[in-house]
């Protein structure tokens, strides 16, 4: 959590410290990545239980909401962010290949990952029901966004010719990722998705 909270408010300093230190996939996720994704998590549904949430289209309330879909929604959010990391680390591999420059899988990771911990560190203010659970998403994709401006020229080291193209690229993969993560979560706290539990609806 100290880490996530120095990329954001001295991000040159924490990525060199990054970049020399050079840590393996296991490290960052280990050490890094779940025990934000824990920490978070456990906080937002201790806030949900506590508080209640948004309802309504037009005219919104407060609501309580059931231990039961608490657990579903961190549950799901929790196998989302696991995709989103692991599957964003190997689509932004693939997209710098189209770059001419070929980077390992680790390197995209690390790159990632990192970039990633203060997007999980503001599922802490979607514990809070008067933020719109859409704002705090925006806050966290683009904390994410400009660290990965920051983390991708030191960690993969693209070309310079090509690294804002791989800069773009990776943004909007990350966007769309989290985007789509978010709104299948979303559908499970308001009980549109997995109501009975973790079955397709209908079945």
């Amino acid at each position: 959590m100290l880490r996530a909270l120095l990329l954001i408010f001295d991000p040159a300093n924490s990525w060199e410290k990054i970049e020399t230190a050079k840590p393996s996939v296991a490290r960052v996720f280990f050490l890094y990545v779940l025990p934000i994704m824990l920490l978070s998590f456990a906080v937002e549904a201790w806030l949900l239980t506590q508080l209640g949430a948004q309802r309504g289209r037009i005219v919104e309330r407060i609501a309580h909401v059931s231990k039961d879909v608490i657990i579903r929604y961190e549950v799901t959010q929790f196998a989302l962010g696991i995709v989103v990391i692991f599957l964003g680390a190997f689509l932004i591999k693939k997209l710098s290949q189209g770059f001419h420059r070929k980077h390992e899988y680790g390197e995209c990771f690390v790159t990632l990952g990192y970039s990633l911990g203060p997007y999980f560190l503001c599922r802490i203010l979607d514990g809070w029901p008067v933020l719109n659970t859409w704002i705090v998403w925006a806050i966290g994709a683009l904390l994410a966004v400009s660290l990965l401006y920051r983390g991708l020229p030191r960690v993969m080291k693209p070309d310079p010719s090509n690294a804002l193209g791989v800069y773009l690229m990776s943004s909007m993969l990350i966007l769309v990722l989290t985007g789509v993560a978010h709104y299948f979560a979303t559908l499970v706290l308001n009980e549109k998705l997995f109501r009975g539990g973790f079955s397709l609806p209908g079945a």
